[in-house]
This record gives C-alpha cells, structure tokens and sequence, in this order.
C-alpha cells in the first residue's frame, strides 16, 4: 500500500524529520494545530493502529512517549496530548500536540500554508532536545 506518508518517508515528499530508527519515523505536519505538533507513523504501511502488532504497537507508543517528553521541553507546553483519527491518511500515525489547554487538541485550528522555514525550525528544535534526552534516532 502506498500512502502519502510511505512518499514522505521514502524522501520522494519533502518531510521534516526529528527521528528515524529502523521501524518508525517523527516528522512535523504541515498543518499544525501548535507549534511542535508532530507525527509518529511506523514505517510499514499499515492502516489501522489495532492492526499493528503487539511489538511495533509497544515501539511506536514508546517513541511517542518520548517525544511527548521532548516537546513539553522543547515547546515549553504544560502537557502533550496524543490524537489516533486514522481518517485523513490511510497509513498509522499518532498526533503528538504540545497543548496549554483542551482546545489545543482542535483540529479546526489547524494551520494552513506553514513555511517550510518554521516546520524546519520545529523539526530541528524537537530533535534537540530528543538528542539531549538520549533518544536513539534523533536527527
């Protein structure tokens, strides 16, 4: 299955990325609802998370906890929430978001037309601290 994200991860899209390891990557969506809003999608093309297996689900949750951790850091936020729609790109991927407040967790807030500039920005902030933290794969 070829997804958006399997383009994006095969560098045929542009991406920027805060980790890569050998089963899954973190690269910041281009329509943010915050600043740091990032996005942890295991490299295998799978649909649906419940279809991941019990060992890539642990992995991919784990990456996600770390880079919750990075980002309350990073982005100086009071929490992280973590969204699973599974509705906008058929391949898994979790919404780690920097939030103050439950409407930090709006997608109609989402930003449109970010610059490239300030994804980048934020990629390289987040893999900062991922780096500081000790996190394996951090760019």
């Amino acid at each position: 299955m070829t997804s958006l994200f399997t383009r994006i991860i095969a560098g045929e899209l542009p991406g920027h990325f805060a980790l890569r390891d050998e089963r899954c990557v973190v690269f910041m969506t281009i329509a943010p609802i915050t600043t740091g809003h990032a996005l942890v999608v295991p490299r295998e093309p799978i649909n649906h998370w419940m279809d991941m297996s019990a060992s890539l689900n642990a992995h991919v949750f784990e990456v996600a906890r770390r880079v919750a951790l990075a980002q309350r850091t990073a982005f100086g936020s009071d929490r992280v929430g973590m969204v699973i729609a599974g509705f906008e790109v058929n391949h898994v991927h979790l919404h780690c978001i920097p939030a103050n407040q439950m409407s930090d967790l709006d997608f109609s807030n989402q930003q449109q037309n970010v610059p490239a500039e300030r994804l980048a920005e934020a990629a390289a902030r987040l893999a900062a601290q991922l780096r500081v933290d000790g996190v394996s794969g951090a760019v």
